[in-house]
């Protein structure tokens, strides 16, 4: 969903409801903007500011430390995979040749029909079950390669 100014603004109002303006609350409402609009927006930025009174560039260096906070547009769907050592060593590579083949898409793009975006992102903790990989919020690990196909046909409809 686009970020437009109306929505967005009703949107804000109701998640500052819900956690309130303190600082501590910035998180929460960077995760709820993004749960309903799939990215923080410039706009996002020049609502949340006004309504928290919390500068822009706060707002940003919050949202762009946190890799699963998006400042930009991507795809349906989100697959990170996991870029530590142990998912290198877990033939991470093999992974990603496969993403990529399957998705029609490069690492760190989103695929023409907006379905899938393939991005790396630090260790998920899966360390003896790689290599990892989440799909918006669902993580996936200790799979086999030909599992791949089945888990991206759940996410293609």
């Amino acid at each position: 969903m686009e970020c437009r100014t109306s929505q967005l603004k009703d949107a804000v109002s109701v998640f500052v409801d819900k956690h309130g303006t303190g600082r501590e609350n910035l998180l929460p409402m960077l995760q709820d903007i993004v749960k309903q609009f799939g990215y923080i927006s410039g706009a996002a930025l020049i609502e949340i500011s006004k309504a928290m009174d919390i500068s822009i560039g706060e707002i940003h260096g919050v949202a762009t430390f946190y890799s699963f906070i998006n400042t930009t547009k991507k795809g349906k769907n989100v697959i990170r995979v996991c870029q530590s050592i142990s998912c290198d060593m877990a033939n991470k590579a093999r992974l990603v040749r496969i993403l990529e083949r399957e998705t029609e898409t490069k690492m760190g793009t989103t695929d023409e029909e907006g379905l899938f975006t393939l991005e790396y992102t630090n260790c998920m903790g899966m360390c003896d079950k790689g290599p990892a990989m989440m799909i918006n919020s669902d993580i996936y690990a200790g799979f086999e390669a030909d599992e791949v196909l089945d888990i991206l046909d759940k996410y293609r409809g």
